[in-house]
């Protein structure tokens, strides 16, 4: 959840909210005219496009380019671009995380395991149409895609609040983070159970029961939160300690909370009362 921080009686704002890609998805701008048709045509267009990239990518819908794929990857001699482009970033994270994020090895809703990249996909397309609404002059934005948060703010604008969820408590919060900029998303069990799988294994990951990461884009943000989240405790703190310009708050399987040495909230180093 995000709110705005500071005075801002003087700038207008207003929100959107659209079930897509399976969840919920809002935009929040604040600033001036945000009522008008042209803006308002902005943000639909913001929507089309990820109603677009779920025909596309989605698993569970065996029309889409993915689904039609049937665990398959994508070849790059005949995939569409945009499905290349993705596959390319996957390839990426798998490099980038020591095949803790790997697209090719992830349970399938047909069953069975298989290349499935839509790990990647929310937060890449997010990130991507938000293109589309960050050069609104003199707007701030806030994109919420499912708890994952991407923020743009200008210059002598306040920041905005984001809540950073109680996984064992949903609906309560155990930081609150006040941001200008970047991304913040969170992997867990709160809403989904333990979903997670630990593509080595095929096993789902149970040493944490949420992972926040702090970080410049979105994209990475969630490929690293989700990444993390098949390690041990001290394991992820160590990895995640190492990802430069990235911060990120723990909460192990005991409740026990940790973060890592820049974190920008309230840094915990205790389970809260319950």
């Amino acid at each position: 959840m995000s709110t705005p921080t500071g005075r801002t009686a003087e700038l207008d704002r207003r929100a959107w909210v659209v079930q897509v890609m399976g969840l919920p998805v809002s935009v929040h701008l604040r600033g001036p005219d945000v009522h008008d048709d042209a803006v308002a045509a902005r943000v639909e267009r913001f929507f089309t496009w990820l109603g677009s990239i779920d025909a596309t990518f989605s698993a569970y819908r065996p029309e889409s380019e993915i689904g039609e794929l049937a665990g398959r990857e994508p070849d790059p001699a005949t995939a569409s671009p945009l499905v290349r482009e993705v596959a390319e970033l996957c390839e990426l994270a798998r490099t980038r995380t020591g095949g803790r994020f790997d697209a090719r090895r992830l349970p399938l809703p047909t069953g069975g395991a298989g290349y499935d990249p839509s790990g990647l996909v929310k937060g890449w397309a997010v990130q991507r149409a938000a293109g589309w609404l960050a050069d609104l002059a003199g707007h701030d934005l806030c994109l919420n895609a499912g708890g994952d948060v991407l923020l743009r703010t200008g210059a002598d604008r306040p920041a905005w609040r984001v809540g950073i969820e109680d996984p064992d408590r949903p609906g309560h919060l155990l930081d609150v983070l006040d941001r200008r900029d970047g991304a913040v998303a969170t992997s867990g069990t709160a809403r989904r159970g333990a979903h997670i799988v630990d593509p080595r294994t095929g096993r789902p990951a149970t040493a944490l029961r949420s992972v926040t990461v702090v970080g410049p884009e979105l994209l990475w943000a969630d490929v690293y939160a989700t990444a993390a989240m098949t390690r041990d405790a001290d394991d992820a703190l160590t990895w995640l300690t190492g990802l430069a310009d990235h911060e990120a708050l723990l909460v192990t399987a005991d409740g026990r909370i940790r973060a890592t040495g820049h974190w920008p909230g309230t840094r915990p180093g205790s389970p809260p009362a319950r």
